[in-house]
């Protein structure tokens, strides 16, 4: 269930709207991990509180506690719950509300951030109003843009195939079969690539092997791959870890590539069972998981927490265009890290404030006082991404001033060593209203609605509806209308999959 965080106190209600609405054009700036910006505490700012700090800048305020004002959560670059929606639609379903997940439709779309020029994250903060009392902050965080492929580290990919019954649907192995065909055609010939497969049990079809003249041979065990019986997999994915610790290579980036419906139904069916006793591997080596959604009928939760707990991410493939994206753009694009272990932390100004909602990230919310404990799992960041998180703010009235503060927090992959960069907001950089923000922004908007709505936002359940939300016919006229002016044609999809679900029920 959705989270309503009301800033309690005479300055808690002005502190989250005003919050918000500093979002448009707030900087960014480095710290180490043991500073804080002076601008802020010369300010009175509320910045992510430092260890062992409460937070607050007087003895008044102190009255509330620290987590009425500050939102944390572990960085999310996963988009499945999206591709498997509009699959799902596509087909004449309504998709189950738990799968419905708003920051992986949010993150399914391209963003208009500023880069910053080597490792770790810009951030940009931005709002605008949706209404009298309410409005909807970005905050928006992008890594460095993504080299091109000469410039990459190379690559050891473990493949891990699931060739069981479910598996034979059309758009299941057939097209995981072309997908790697072509990509193997365009790695690099000083990447290398193995091959598991797994139904009842698993098999290692192709130990790892450096591309240079051996693609025929890789060809030729994706060709021969043919589904069989049962899905155990548990055993697919220990003996995929196990096949890449056996083929590492030091200096690669070393990543388990899991394609699979995710429908486990022999052996271990449990994520964290499973995980477990690959731990060495994902310890020890670095190694992880990339989990690539195939199918009408598909594990949904149980690819999530597989991809989570390895520290990784999941995307989901429901067509040839899904499938040249994945392979061919995105995969290239993980197979670099730039960050590991990467939370946000957002703090409203109590002054300013009033309440404040996360949308979505229900799975990957941190406790507030582990920001900065590195030992928490956060999330893995690769170059060319970008990560946005949308906040519903209430300010107080005639509120003005400082908003809020964005923090985000990761280690670097090869040293482990902390990094953190803030952004802050102030009430006067916030739009009117939504149609005065960026395009992007009305995107990240619109797909937030949208999931919204999805999962019952609009009527009884677990999650309340979003403040000012719009009708799907508005949402599906306001999709449209994005397309032809960002010239994208994921937002004209999107908007394709909004006419779906009006067609397909009321939300």
């Amino acid at each position: 269930m959705e989270t309503i965080h009301r800033i309690r106190g005479p300055l808690a209600a002005a502190a989250a709207a005003l919050l918000l609405l500093t979002g448009c054009g707030a900087g960014s700036s480095d710290s180490s991990t043991d500073s804080r910006a002076d601008s802020a505490e010369r300010s009175g700012d509320f910045p992510a509180p430092a260890e062992g700090d409460t937070g607050y800048q007087d003895e008044d305020q102190r009255r509330e506690p620290a987590r009425d004002h500050l939102s944390t959560f572990a960085l999310d670059v996963d988009t499945a719950s999206y591709g498997y929606a509009r699959r799902a639609l596509a087909d004449g379903n309504t998709p189950d509300p738990s799968t419905i997940r708003p920051e992986e439709f949010v993150n399914s779309f391209s963003q208009d951030y500023e880069r910053p020029d080597g490792n770790g994250f810009s951030v940009t903060v931005d709002g605008a109003r949706t209404g009298e009392d309410w409005s909807l902050l970005r905050v928006g965080l992008a890594t460095r843009t993504a080299p091109r492929t000469g410039e990459r580290p190379p690559a050891a990919l473990t493949f891990v195939i699931d060739i069981s019954g479910s598996m034979a649907e059309p758009g299941r192995l057939d097209l995981a079969k072309e997908s790697l065909g072509t990509m193997t055609d365009r790695l690099r010939d000083d990447d290398s690539v193995a091959l598991v497969t797994f139904s009842g049990e698993a098999e290692t079809v192709l130990p790892m092997t450096r591309l240079g003249d051996r693609r025929g041979r890789v060809h030729d065990a994706i060709d021969g791959l043919e589904p069989t019986d049962s899905t155990n997999l548990g055993a697919g994915v220990e003996t995929g870890y196990a096949t890449a610790v056996e083929g590492l290579r030091e200096g690669a980036t070393n990543r388990v590539v899991l394609v699979s419906d995710a429908l486990a139904n022999t052996g271990d069916t449990d994520a964290d069972t499973i995980l477990e006793r690959v731990e060495g591997a994902r310890r020890d080596h670095g190694i992880t998981l990339f989990g690539v959604g195939v199918g009408s009928d598909y594990g949904d939760a149980l690819m999530e927490r597989l991809a989570d707990k390895g520290d990784g991410h999941t995307t989901y493939v429901s067509d040839d265009g899904d499938a040249e994206k994945v392979f061919c753009e995105e995969l290239p694009r993980h197979i670099d890290l730039t960050a590991r272990d990467a939370k946000a932390q957002v703090a409203f100004d109590p002054r300013t404030v009033e309440e404040f909602r996360l949308v979505g990230y229900d799975n990957r919310r941190v406790s507030d006082d582990d920001f900065r404990d590195d030992s928490v799992d956060g999330g893995e960041v690769g170059p060319g991404h970008t990560v946005t998180a949308l906040y519903a703010v209430r300010t107080r009235p005639g509120a003005e001033g400082h908003l809020a503060t964005a923090t985000v927090r990761w280690l670097d992959p090869a040293t482990r060593t902390p990094h953190e960069t803030s952004g802050r907001l102030e009430t006067d950089a916030v739009h009117e209203d939504l149609t005065s923000a960026s395009a992007r922004f009305q995107v990240a908007a619109t797909a937030a609605y949208f999931a919204d709505a999805l999962r019952g936002g609009g009527g009884e359940g677990d999650f309340a509806p979003l403040p000012d939300a719009p009708s799907l016919t508005e949402l599906g006229k306001t999709a449209r209308t994005l397309a032809r002016r960002t010239e994208d044609p994921e937002v004209g999809r999107l908007a394709d999959t909004i006419g779906l679900a009006r067609r397909d029920g009321d939300f």
